[in-house]
């Protein structure tokens, strides 16, 4: 997907990597999108995991900070979130069933259309897009519609 999809325009926060700016994080895109967006509910919740893991996972959490980046349109939303890096690399891990934490990236991977995960100078930048597609619907029940 290129920039001209996200006809709506691009907001950019940046935040201090303290677990309270994981809210300020959501506020943003749901202020952003509006709640009667159709992508609102997922792009809300997929924030706040992106945010967290900046907070959790990297020095930004260490008194950093963090950025978010949200570029949308009616059909099409693209969330960034950019921290100041990690020794480890971010990993989509499983975690065990009674785990309270460890979710976040299995989750951008099963509800977002495309994710991906930038390394680059010292930082982490976790993105998603979700893209509102058409149902699908069975050729069988259009037969006979006319």
């Amino acid at each position: 997907m290129d920039s001209s999809e996200y006809d709506r325009g691009e907001w950019v926060l940046r935040l201090a990597g303290s677990p309270d700016q994981v809210v300020r994080a959501r506020r943003l895109v749901s202020m952003t999108l509006g709640r009667d967006h159709p992508l609102h509910d997922d792009c809300v919740l997929l924030t706040s995991e992106i945010a967290t893991n900046a907070v959790v996972h990297s020095r930004s959490g260490d008194g950093g900070a963090f950025t978010v980046t949200v570029a949308y349109s009616a059909r099409s939303v693209r969330v960034c979130v950019q921290d100041e890096g990690s020794a480890e690399v971010p990993c989509v891990c499983r975690a065990s069933p009674d785990a309270t934490g460890g979710r976040g990236l299995p989750l951008l991977e099963a509800l977002a259309h495309r994710w991906g995960l930038v390394r680059e100078a010292g930082s982490n930048k976790i993105w998603f897009e979700l893209v509102l597609e058409p149902a699908a619907v069975r050729v069988s029940r259009l037969a006979g519609v006319g």
